[in-house]
């Protein structure tokens, strides 16, 4: 078995392009940049799903005049608080798409706020589903990552997930 050993001189010259003699050239192939598409339904809508907590969202985009329906109500009177509607605004005002999409969806599960999370979840998914370019913006927002967090179950033999019953000694 014979090896040939390649120098300095070598790897620059196959970095450069010429090849030196008795050396493989190494193949630049670079993998292809991943190209995002539209995905829009009959009726010109984008859908997606967003989560958290144990809230989920199934949330539909479509250009529009910013009407937002949650569950057949409308947005400002089902997060009727103003943290959680400046939540769902988040996805909109990172991108400059205010008042430019109407957003219907149906949310299931958990309270107000892990619902308000889902919705913002959802909402950035199908945004890049409709506009794939946006992608990056949201992404660096940290509106395209699901919130993994979820309450810690109770565990048998104590009060709740970490309290524990007090203890006697007699």
């Amino acid at each position: 078995m014979t090896t040939n050993k390649v120098g300095l001189e070598d790897l620059k010259s196959a970095v450069s392009g010429t090849v030196a003699p008795g050396v493989a050239a190494v193949a630049s192939d670079a993998p292809d940049v991943i190209k995002y598409e539209k995905k829009v339904d009959a009726q010109g809508r984008a859908y997606a799903t967003g989560k958290r907590k144990n809230a989920v969202a199934r949330v539909w985009i479509k250009p529009g005049h910013g009407k937002l329906l949650v569950n057949g109500r409308e947005g400002a009177k089902y997060f009727a608080r103003p943290v959680l509607q400046m939540l769902i605004g988040q996805p909109f005002n990172s991108v400059n798409r205010n008042a430019q999409y109407d957003v219907w969806c149906t949310v299931v599960g958990g309270g107000l706020s892990g619902q308000a999370g889902a919705v913002r979840h959802g909402i950035s998914k199908a945004l890049v589903n409709f506009e794939p370019e946006l992608r990056s913006l949201l992404k660096q927002g940290g509106f395209l990552t699901r919130d993994s967090r979820v309450v810690e179950r109770k565990k048998y033999g104590q009060a709740k997930a970490r309290r524990r019953f007090q203890f006697s000694k007699r």
